[in-house]
């Protein structure tokens, strides 16, 4: 329990610190420190103790209860960092004065207790603020209730603050303001609940330091860079984050310059043409003991240059710029040399070729790719001194080849590319030559003689020829019924004057068969069928799928275009096409009628 004379010596206490801060604050700011803890670096440990002052509030078993208490604080805190580290804190409270707890009379309320938790600060240049969270143990007791411990929260902030008037060591803790939540049970009968604001100030020693110190930096620079034999040129050294207090040594060794200074003048007058490099360094340490304890050093570079002459200069251009392929253009260069030496051209193209010598030349766009074409002139001197400079011309792409002439967009047009649809199992096996009936043969010779006379326009051309079964028989069977029908097809085709060379036949069986949706989507579509007729054929869908899917597709090669599936519903022979059986089956039939 605190005193009233250790009372009266913290209070004193916290009345310098107080007033200490004006004049800190009016002080030149405290140089950079070496050593652990200093100036720049953040401090790696806190050890804080100071004068606090507790204003207790809380309801102890119904009963409101308010308590002024003075005391003593401290506590310890690690950073990892410059910003974050933990904290253990303890505290010490009382009150001798009267409370209204109950009646008038001496309390002797105490409150103390230990806490630890996560502190956060933000090192500024003199000052530092912190906010801490931090949970923990207090004690708490008066005359009227045993003491007791229990549970409490804290949560608050302070600055501190670095004066020159004390040890870089030292900071002193401007304010801590934090707010306390506590529980406690007075167990059996009584439960307390309070909550403190509490006010805290005093000083900070500060060890070890959560960051190295700042390296030591130089750099090195010519001025100017590049000059002629004779001129002069400055080599300058700047160091930064040097120590005031310690000694700093440069030195500079290169072409022309060796001297421990940190600026110096290169003669250049015996030195060749070509790039230097000077070696700049700078050691900082105390005075007088170089070699008895490492010295923190830096080192850099400056180069310059050395002209022996300017080299020369060229432009250069080409007339005329557009070209047709083949077509030639003149190439123009005019070179200057700034000391009057003679000069020597020559020419390159991306594409094409340049020939000529001297500042004019020709330019050929044979063999060159359309677009523009860079073409390069270059000039060199009897030194060896060079210069490069372009122009461009632009090679225009040849004329397209002609497009399709009038007559064959309408042969093409008027090609009549229908599928051609054969009877039941037809052609047979035994009788290749037979299948076609007179409407089917009727579509191809129109074809014939239209493609010939395509031919005559597009030698190139050639029809594709595409075979189908339906579904009825192997896999085997159908296959060879559908090379059957292209070939007799093709057979067709070349008995109307079509060459063998100009048809290309391919059978598929039954593999790319038309679906019953598709069947009835052509129906719907065809142009030859009226209402009726339409809805006749559909209510025979089964039979007219089969019918579909026994055809030789025709394509046209130069374009693409593939015929129409149109079946000849209203031709003389349809019903012969759209019998399912075949004609040698109803003859073996005929007997048992």
């Amino acid at each position: 329990m605190i005193s009233r004379v250790s009372r009266c010596v913290l209070q004193l206490f916290f009345i310098v610190c107080v007033f200490a801060i004006p004049l800190g604050m009016t002080a030149q700011n405290s140089a950079k420190q070496n050593d652990n803890g200093g100036g720049d670096s953040p401090s790696k440990w806190d050890i804080f103790a100071g004068y606090s002052y507790l204003a207790s509030h809380g309801n102890v078993n119904g009963v409101n209860f308010r308590s002024i208490n003075w005391g003593g604080i401290g506590s310890v805190t690690r950073y990892f960092n410059k910003n974050v580290g933990v904290q253990g804190e303890g505290d010490y409270h009382n009150d001798n004065n009267e409370s209204t707890i109950t009646s008038p009379g001496t309390t002797n309320d105490d409150f103390s207790g230990g806490s630890g938790g996560l502190v956060y600060r933000l090192p500024l240049t003199d000052a530092t603020p912190f906010f801490h969270a931090l949970v923990g143990a207090e004690h708490v007791g008066s005359t009227y209730q045993n003491d007791k411990w229990g549970v409490v929260l804290t949560i608050g902030g302070g600055v501190d603050y670095s004066t020159p008037l004390l040890n870089h060591r030292l900071s002193v803790r401007l304010f801590q303001v934090d707010y306390q939540y506590t529980h406690e049970n007075f167990a059996p009968e009584v439960r307390g609940n309070f909550n403190s604001p509490r006010l805290s100030a005093g000083l900070v020693y500060r060890i070890g330091s959560v960051a190295p110190p700042t390296p030591v930096t130089l750099a090195c620079s010519a001025a100017p860079a590049s000059i002629f034999p004779g001129d002069p040129v400055t080599i300058t050294a700047t160091a930064g984050n040097l120590e005031p207090k310690l000694h700093a040594v440069y030195s500079l060794a290169g072409p022309g310059v060796a001297v421990k200074d940190a600026t110096a003048t290169v003669a250049t007058a015996t030195l060749a043409p070509g790039s230097y490099t000077v070696n700049c360094g700078v050691k900082e340490g105390k005075p007088g003991k170089e070699g008895a304890q490492p010295w923190e050093s830096a080192s850099s570079t400056a180069s310059f240059t050395v002209k022996a002459f300017e080299p020369p200069t060229i432009g250069c251009s080409a007339t005329p710029t557009d070209l047709k392929p083949g077509d030639k253009a003149t190439v123009s260069a005019s070179g200057v040399s700034p000391q009057n030496r003679p000069l020597t051209y020559t020419y390159s193209a991306a594409s094409g070729s340049v020939s000529g010598s001297g500042a004019s030349a020709t330019y050929d766009s044979t063999g060159a790719a359309t677009g523009a074409v860079d073409i390069t002139c270059n000039v060199s001197d009897d030194k060896g001194q060079t210069a490069t400079a372009s122009t461009s011309v632009t090679i225009a792409p040849p004329p397209p080849p002609p497009g399709p002439t009038p007559e064959q967009v309408r042969l093409e047009a008027r090609l009549a590319l229908r599928s051609v649809f054969f009877p039941t199992a037809q052609p047979r096996a035994n009788k290749p030559d037979g299948g076609l009936v007179a409407s089917q043969e009727e579509t191809l010779t129109t074809l014939a003689t239209d493609f010939k006379q395509y031919l005559q326009i597009k030698p190139d051309a050639h029809l594709i020829l595409s075979g189908h079964a339906d579904v009825r028989g192997s896999i085997e069977y159908n296959k060879a019924l559908s090379e059957r029908r292209v070939a007799r097809a093709k057979q067709f085709l070349i008995e109307q004057g079509i060459s063998d060379a100009s048809i290309q036949t391919e059978a598929f069986g039954s593999q790319e068969e038309l679906t019953e949706a598709q069947v009835r989507e052509l129906i719907e579509k065809n142009p030859d069928l009226s209402d009726a007729e339409r809805s006749k054929i559909l209510h025979e869908l089964t039979v007219i799928v089969l019918a579909q899917n026994r055809r030789v597709d025709i394509t046209l090669s130069t374009t693409g275009q593939q015929s129409v599936r149109l079946y000849p519903f209203n031709a003389a022979d349809s019903l012969t096409l759209l019998d399912k059986k075949s004609p040698a089956s109803r003859k073996k039939a005929a007997p048992r009628k």
